[in-house]
This record gives C-alpha cells, sequence and structure tokens, in this order.
C-alpha cells in the first residue's frame, strides 16, 4: 500500500490555500445542548464552489504533468467535484469535460457550465456517469481526475484535517461523511498521522451504504442499488485504491436515513441559519448516535449546493416529520354552523389552518357525515395533541392523516 506522507499532506496544506477558504469552526450551543457534548460545525459548505471538492480537485491538478494537463481533464461527479474541477481546470487554464448523472440538481450542473467546462448528462446514478466518462477518456485521450478514489485527490480533501487540528487540537471526535471514500481516506489518516488518540467517525446515508458493507466484508463490494436524496453520497462501489486507508484509519460508521437528513436541514437552517445539502447534513444527523458525552466534536459539512426545488421539499417534510405541520380528518353533519364550530375549536387552541379540504361523497347519508380535512400549524408536538384532544373533548373524532401541502 502506498504511503500517505505527513509530507504530502503539509504540501497539499500550502497549495490547496492557493484557492480554497479557511473555513473556520463554527460553534453550536444548539447542537452541544441537544448531545452533551461541545460540537463545532467545520462549513465546507461556504467553499467558493460551494462544497470541499475543490480542494482535492485543484492538489491533484497540480501534481499533473503539462502534457497531462494539454489533453484535457474529465471526471464524473454528482456536482461538487464537478464544480471543483471545473473552476481548478479554468485556473490552470485547461479544458475540463465533466459527466454527470441525469439527476443531478440543476444548481449543480449550471455551476459547472459557468466556471467554463462542457457537461454531459449520462447515467441515473454517479456510477453509470462515471463509466461513461472513463469511455470517453479513452477515446479522446482525455486526463481523468477521480472523484475520490485517488491519493492526491483523498490528500487535498485530508487537508480540512489539517485546519481543525490547528484551531481545535484538543478535538476528540470528527464526523465525516462517506461517499467513494476520498474525503474519510484523507481526513481519517491525516488525523491519526497527527494524533492517533483522535476518532474518527464515517457517516453514510442507510439507502447507500456501500462503505460499511464493504468493510464488514473486508473488501470493495457494489450495492445492487443506491436509494437516498443525499445524492452526493449515492454510490455503489467505495474506491478500491483509497479502501486500505478508510480500513485502517477510520474508527466507526454511522449510518443515517433519510428522514434524519430532513430533520436536520431545519435545524440548520433554523439554529445556524446555513444552508447545507443533504450529503452534508449527515455529520449533523449522526450527533444524536454518537454514544458519548463531553467531548469536542467536529461535524465537517461538506457541501451546500441545493436548488430550490429540494429545498422546498425538504422544508415541507422537516415540517411534517417535526409536527408543525399536519393534516386531521373530521367527520361531521352537513348542516350550516358545523365548519365555524370546528374553525372556532382550533383558534381557541392557536392551531393555524392552512387548508380545508370538505368532501361531501364520503358516505351516501350526507345527513350523517362529510368529511372535513384540515391542514394546519402547530408549533409542535405538544401544540398539535394539544389540539386533537380538544376536538376530541368537543365531540369529534379527528384521524391523523398524511398531510399534503
Amino acid at each position: 500500500m502506498k504511503e500517505l506522507s505527513l509530507d504530502k499532506f503539509e504540501e497539499a496544506y500550502d497549495i490547496v490555500k492557493e484557492i480554497a477558504s479557511e473555513t473556520k469552526l463554527v460553534y453550536s450551543d444548539y447542537f452541544s445542548a441537544q448531545t452533551g457534548n461541545k460540537v463545532y460545525l467545520k462549513p465546507e459548505n461556504m467553499q467558493l464552489t460551494g462544497a470541499y471538492k475543490l480542494r482535492g480537485a485543484y492538489y491533484k491538478i497540480s501534481t499533473l504533468s503539462e502534457e497531462e494537463r494539454s489533453k484535457g481533464l474529465i471526471t464524473a461527479s454528482a456536482g461538487n467535484h464537478a464544480q471543483g474541477v471545473a473552476y481548478a481546470a479554468k485556473c490552470y487554464g485547461v479544458k475540463a469535460v465533466i459527466v454527470m448523472p441525469t439527476t443531478t440538481p440543476l444548481i449543480k450542473v449550471n455551476r459547472t457550465k459557468g466556471y467554463g467546462a462542457e457537461v454531459i448528462l449520462q447515467g441515473d446514478v454517479y456510477d453509470e456517469a462515471c463509466a461513461y466518462a472513463y469511455q470517453l477518456a479513452e477515446e479522446n485521450g482525455y486526463t481523468f481526475v477521480h472523484p475520490f478514489d485517488d491519493l492526491d485527490v483523498a490528500t487535498g480533501q485530508g487537508t480540512i484535517a489539517m485546519e481543525i487540528i490547528k484551531e481545535l487540537p484538543l478535538v476528540d471526535y470528527i464526523l465525516v461523511p462517506i461517499g467513494g471514500g476520498g474525503l474519510a481516506t484523507g481526513v481519517s489518516t491525516l488525523a491519526k498521522l497527527l494524533n492517533p488518540k483522535i476518532k474518527v467517525i464515517g457517516v453514510e446515508p442507510a439507502g447507500a451504504d456501500c462503505m460499511k458493507e464493504s468493510i464488514r466484508a473486508g473488501k470493495v463490494l457494489t450495492l445492487d442499488h443506491v436509494n437516498t436524496i443525499a445524492d452526493g453520497t449515492a454510490v455503489k462501489t467505495p474506491g478500491s485504491a483509497i479502501f486500505p486507508y478508510v480500513s485502517k484509519n477510520l474508527d466507526d460508521i454511522i449510518t443515517v436515513e433519510d428522514e434524519e437528513l430532513v430533520v436536520a436541514f431545519l435545524d440548520m437552517v433554523e439554529n445556524h441559519k446555513m444552508i447545507v445539502e443533504n450529503s452534508g447534513l449527515l455529520t449533523v444527523a449522526a450527533l444524536k448516535h454518537l454514544d458519548v458525552k463531553n467531548k469536542k466534536v467536529v461535524s465537517i459539512l461538506s457541501g451546500g449546493n441545493m436548488d430550490v426545488i429540494t429545498m422546498s421539499s425538504v422544508v415541507q417534510q422537516g415540517l411534517v416529520l417535526r409536527d408543525r405541520i399536519f393534516t386531521v380528518s373530521v367527520l361531521l353533519p352537513d348542516k350550516p354552523g358545523e365548519l365555524s364550530r370546528v374553525s372556532g375549536i382550533i383558534a381557541q387552541q392557536s392551531g393555524n389552518v392552512i387548508k380545508l379540504e370538505h368532501n361531501q361523497f364520503v358516505s351516501i347519508n350526507r345527513n350523517a357525515a362529510v368529511e372535513l380535512r384540515i391542514t394546519l400549524e402547530a408549533y409542535g408536538t405538544e401544540h398539535k395533541n394539544q389540539i386533537i384532544n380538544a376536538l376530541h373533548e368537543n365531540g369529534y373524532q379527528p384521524k391523523v392523516v398524511r398531510a399534503s401541502i
């Protein structure tokens, strides 16, 4: 196994400083109180291209020969590495071709094009886009810049750990998102080189846990499919070149469900006024799975490139999951005054009606029952239950149904 040396990380740190922001740690009162630890956020979502990927791409291109760069660069990416390569290529004045899955959010596609790269949409997931990129590289002689399965790229990503430890020398835990494993390789390897006592925990979406399954098997495995809203980490096969480093240096891997990412998005917006994409939220959602107290914990927020349509959907679903929006179905006689009575009960409990659906055809006897579906805003679960109990106390039998906003 080729060694990733401290000298190489220091070289990468100096080179990456030419282009990347040194994202200062943000102490989180909210997550610290929630977890009983001292939680710090590493906001890589604030990088120029909106993600940490710029670090690895720029360092990798710096190691290429003039001949390799002159052939033109090509890569495959779900979006953040694409922007990193596109911007770095622009800095070096070379051509960049980026193959992206057809499911890539529009904001990532447009920003990649905005940096001057040629964008090709191919395949439903990263792995299919990558296969096509390799085909184009062979046909056209392009130099391939892998998004994660490359030791130079991983070394560039590892500069994040250098910054964390310089700013917080006594850090106990670093939480790092995992897609293919490049970021986890760089961060965990450098952290262990600088201080073997630091625990580095990888975090994967439960619907794309290729690294966890591979480590469990002791070899690189390919998942049959991936299913997660964390598009930046929707990878079927982890990197084979970096796999030994992850196996050696990661202390554990946590998996989180998509619903946890939705709630984490709301937490970040409301408590830190930051937009973090779903993959970047993995380490935030993982905080409650970390079974430790009174430790200094850093969550790496890997990116913030999220299109407004996805953002809107996540906010709505987050409000539903937090019981801030809910829908109840109530059966009532079809006679004047019933709707006003129900609305009055809700108003007395400070509930805010945002939508009403009146269905007269739920029963053949309209005098006996028509259905009223009420979508409400509430302060949370306790307030929701208060409203439902008030309806019960006034003779109704409210039934909570799936909210549709």
